[in-house]
């Protein structure tokens, strides 16, 4: 045996025990390191809410006050508005509020609507079962449509929120394949 024989074989032994612990690493370290960074930082966490069902119990008698805000954009001609300005709704328990779009034109005109919850925390908290946001709307001239949002605010909203906000923007949608995923 030569001495590149030897300096192969070593070469290889280091090679192979790189390999098995990037392994080990991969499977042994990086999941649960995984679940930690995603509980600091809260990444992911808005999809898996949204995947969640709806809570059957509610928090003791806490409430939140929920504010419902709508505009257009000026590039789409429809009046757009909450049925009610707000509503007081138990923690935990499902909940539903209206819209009502109306297309202000004399022809068809497609919209899409994208939402903001405030203060920035609650989002994490204000789950959306069924929205009108999820999807194109199309409005024929002159229609008035109510449009409902189902949804419900997690059990374990923290107890400084006391308020917040769900607002939606219109937006002109021209192209039908343009929409938001659902959740």
């Amino acid at each position: 045996m030569s001495s590149g024989d030897g300096k192969n074989r070593k070469l290889v032994l280091q090679l192979l025990g790189v390999a098995v612990a990037m392994f080990g690493f991969g499977v042994f370290v990086m999941p649960p390191l995984y679940v930690t960074f995603c509980e600091i930082t809260g990444l992911n966490e808005a999809g898996i809410r949204r995947a969640e069902a709806a809570p059957v119990n509610t928090v003791g008698d806490r409430t939140v006050k929920i504010r419902f805000d709508a505009n257009t954009n000026s590039a789409l001609n429809w009046d757009f508005e909450p049925v009610a300005r707000s509503l007081e709704i138990p923690v935990g328990e499902p909940a539903e509020a209206f819209y009502v779009a109306e297309n202000l034109e004399g022809a068809e005109v497609a919209g899409m609507a994208t939402f903001n919850v405030s203060p920035p925390v609650a989002a994490r908290y204000f789950v959306k079962v069924e929205c009108f946001c999820f999807s194109r709307q199309v409005l024929a001239g002159g229609e008035r449509r109510e449009m409902p949002v189902y949804f419900f605010v997690q059990p374990d909203l923290p107890d400084d929120i006391g308020e917040m906000t769900l607002s939606y923007t219109f937006f002109k949608n021209e192209d039908p394949s343009v929409a938001q995923a659902t959740p």
